[in-house]
């Protein structure tokens, strides 16, 4: 069996050994002159332009509920109504006293002309007798009866005026009975159905969600804090929703907000998009993934952005690859940490295939979107061969 096994290692080494080594094998990419479409991608989600809550001032029991889900509304038109049999009682009771009031004011008044004709009657008296009669006690009682009359009469008022304000109160409140809808749109929610008791205390129940326009909508997205400088006003966008995968729908950035988001410790900030919805088939509420246009440089020199991250073998790695262990044990190439050099963000080394061999070049790159990167400057050229992988190394 030992010898069996020394024969095998002896045979194997033999055939590794006695196989011709090969060049490295590169995978290239040819340097282009083209067009760069720079695009920010980011998701959010479709709302209405504007929403409003309806909600509900009074408390009471729903009698009727007039619109469903879906259902077209006009500015005014009532959505439901809340049971007023109470406040109508109270009505009624505030207009018979009202009347109460007006009666006891009619009641009044009389009073007072009839204490300033016992007045007036005494003061003529006192006139035509030289200030002999009546005596003074009396014209003092008459004074006071008098002006104990004008305080009864404007207690009367008083009156008229509560009842009065008890019925326009009364009345308001069964105005509001009726829930109407405050802007012209389609009904999104409703929460509320008829019997059910509306409790109208620190906060108004919300009964129904009603959005305005939905033939022209907006998308907020969540913009990256690493993309948000490149986002402005103006600038035009695609996206696609889930419910139509083959379709793409345009729209244009309106605003972007300073506020940011910070979820999972990544932090994103707004964006909103106006969005055109004719046909109505973008509903509030669905998700979208878009691409928002924020630079478009024409006929620039381009490279494959695959090409930035290659780095080929150094000589000390290619005898490595042609030790014994490596015989023995042969795998797919692979490559290794060059010597640390100082580049600026924006020089980058890439490596030119010629004659079989790399070559280094240093260039200054600009954007980079969809797999390409602009090239600024640097000793290239169209049509040259870029490495971008090394594929395999056979022994």
């Amino acid at each position: 069996i030992i010898a069996g096994i020394i024969i095998l290692v002896l045979i194997i080494m033999v055939v590794l050994f006695s196989r011709d080594s090969s060049a490295i094998k590169y995978k290239t990419e040819e340097i282009k002159k083209g067009n760069l479409t720079v695009m920010v991608t980011a998701t959010g989600t479709l709302e209405a332009k504007k929403t409003v809550t309806v909600g509900s001032e009074l408390s009471g029991i729903i009698k009727t509920v007039y619109v469903t889900y879906n259902d077209r509304v006009k500015a005014g038109q009532i959505l439901a109504k809340i049971d007023t049999s109470k406040l109508e009682a109270q009505l009624a009771q505030a207009e018979a006293s009202l009347e109460s009031a007006k009666a006891k004011q009619l009641q009044a008044q009389a009073t007072v002309d009839e204490a300033l004709l016992k007045l007036k009657q005494l003061q003529k008296v006192k006139e035509l007798s030289g200030g002999k009669m009546p005596s003074q006690t009396e014209m003092d009682s008459a004074e006071a009866s008098y002006r104990r009359a004008l305080a009864e009469l404007a207690s009367a008022k008083a009156s008229i005026m509560e009842a009065q304000a008890k019925i326009k109160e009364y009345k308001t409140e069964i105005s509001k009975s009726f829930i109407r809808s405050p802007i012209r749109g389609i009904v999104l929610k409703r929460n509320v159905e008829p019997g059910q008791t509306v409790a109208a205390t620190l906060e108004a129940p919300e009964l129904f969600t009603i959005a305005e326009d939905l033939t022209k909508m907006e998308l907020h997205l969540n913009i990256d804090e690493a993309d948000v400088g490149k986002i402005k006003e103006g600038q035009r966008a695609t996206f696609k929703v889930d419910a139509y995968p083959e379709q793409t729908f345009d729209g244009k950035v309106i605003q972007v907000r300073y506020a940011s988001k910070t979820v999972s410790n990544v932090v994103t900030y707004t964006a909103i998009l106006e969005v055109s919805n004719p046909e109505l088939l973008l509903r509030p509420g669905m998700t979208a993934t878009a691409d928002i246009l924020v630079k478009e440089i024409k006929d620039t020199l381009l490279i494959p952005s695959s090409a930035l991250k290659f780095t080929p073998y150094t000589e000390n790695q290619e005898k490595s690859e042609n030790g014994f262990i490596s015989k023995l044990l042969p795998g797919p190439p692979r490559s290794i940490t060059q010597k640390q050099e100082s580049f600026s963000k924006t020089e980058k080394k890439i490596w030119i295939l010629k004659d079989g061999k790399a070559y280094p070049v240093i260039l200054t790159i600009g954007e980079t979107s969809n797999g390409w990167t602009q090239v600024i400057s640097g000793d290239i050229k169209s049509g040259m061969k870029v490495i971008v992988e090394a594929v395999t190394k056979d022994k």
